[in-house]
């Protein structure tokens, strides 16, 4: 956690990954977040993965930091509180991230009407509003008939909701440079995220549209290749496979010159009529002709010999793990600073992350577990609605409000 938006005051109503990763990620920089739910839970409350008590580690995740406040949003009681919420007073509040539909209760209309200045930022599914999630979207775009082995053409889905966290991180820089805007005079706005458009738009970024429309069809599947430069995997003596990059001369240059092959890549050199040291493109499209080297090198040493040599050489390197390895791996979660031993609204303890950017002059503040559901409900509609303990008790009677079970 970090102060940089200490003050701020963030109403989110929303469900599944992109817009509470904004949330989250606003949270962890001193944001206020209040996230309201309906009472019992919305449909992301019991999202796998499960803790064996049926806690859903997924939803600790994205909510830490976060506060809660559960409504029955059935109703028109319940949804009057969330709108209130939503547009909320004070400089630094009118602050909204929902996933909810562009029309309802929670339209920016009905909302805006309330605040004037409101800021809203809604992620959607496709931009004319039907629905769409990370994976139906990801195999619109193509990208599951690029992934997999060359030999094989079944669709490869990818297990990282990239488009979802794309988005709830746009999100996140969406609202704090409407909030800057707001703050130099321009008013509130809403601003609209379809995941389509995200996926649209950093597929055109990275060159995949225009090599599709200038050859007339999209990339072919490679493998694990890395297009157009030169890395893949490669197996050592002892079975361990082994990542290697060269993109950069010097990386190629640490690289044959560590496994021992200049001489044999020079000779290949030679016979094409080309140099390999200055062109990751050459090492690409000649890389029939360079995995055997590079093959037969690792091959012939145990990985407890050769990645201590690749780091003494400065080759690009990585190796492959499972989670289990990597949860021991000081580079990634033991000892690393970004994490903490927390105590979760499951009752078990374990490590979680706080911010992923580290700010070397400010101190890293304690990661903050998610809340239980409704656990601030009373406390949010006293202090930001200005409710009575009159007033929230009868709502908790009529069944509109619920407080942590």
């Amino acid at each position: 956690m970090y102060d940089l938006l200490k003050g701020l005051r963030v109403v989110e109503g929303s469900a599944f990954v992109a817009a509470p990763t904004c949330g989250l990620y606003l949270a962890q920089m001193g944001a206020e977040v209040i996230r309201f739910d309906n009472i019992g839970g919305g449909p992301d409350y019991r999202r796998w993965p499960l803790a064996d008590n049926g806690a859903s580690l997924y939803w600790e995740g994205l909510n830490k930091g976060k506060k809660s406040v559960a409504l029955d949003l059935s109703g028109p009681a319940g949804r009057e509180i969330a709108q209130r919420l939503a547009a909320s007073p004070g400089d630094d509040a009118g602050l909204f991230v929902t996933n909810f539909p562009v029309d309802g209760f929670l339209s920016y209309e009905k909302l805006s009407a309330l605040r004037t200045d409101l800021i809203c930022v809604r992620v959607m599914g496709w931009a004319d509003g039907s629905q769409g999630m990370d994976y139906t979207i990801n195999s619109a775009l193509g990208l599951p008939l690029m992934t997999g082995p060359a030999d094989d053409d079944r669709p490869v889905n990818h297990v990282l909701a990239a488009w979802d966290l794309l988005t709830g991180a746009y999100c996140a820089f969406g609202l704090v440079s409407a909030l800057l805007a707001r703050h130099r005079g321009a008013g509130g706005r809403e601003i609209r995220a379809p995941l389509s458009d995200i996926g649209a738009a950093s597929m055109a970024n990275m060159g995949f549209t225009a090599e599709a429309m200038l050859t007339g069809h999209q990339r072919p599947r490679m493998g694990n290749d890395v297009f157009g430069a030169f890395g893949r995997d490669f197996t050592t003596r002892d079975g361990q496979k082994l990542m290697l990059l060269a993109i950069t001369p010097k990386q190629w240059s640490k690289a044959i010159e560590t496994l021992g092959i200049g001489a044999e890549v020079s000779a290949v050199e030679a016979a094409l009529g080309v140099s390999f040291a200055t062109d990751e493109g050459l090492r690409f499209t000649h890389r029939a002709r360079l995995y055997p080297l590079f093959e037969r090198a690792f091959a012939a040493k145990d990985a407890a010999a050769l990645t201590p040599a690749f780091d003494a050489g400065g080759v690009t390197w990585g190796s492959y793990q499972t989670l289990e390895a990597a949860l021991e791996d000081t580079r990634l979660y033991k000892n690393n600073p970004v994490f903490e031993a927390v105590k979760h609204p499951s009752g078990l303890t374990y490590p979680a992350p706080g911010a992923m950017g580290t700010i070397p002059q400010d101190e890293r503040g304690p990661v903050l577990p998610a809340p239980k559901l409704g656990q601030h409900t009373d406390e949010v509609l006293a202090q930001v609605l200005g409710m009575s303990s009159g007033e929230i008790g009868k709502l908790h009677d009529a069944g509109v409000v619920a407080g942590a079970s």
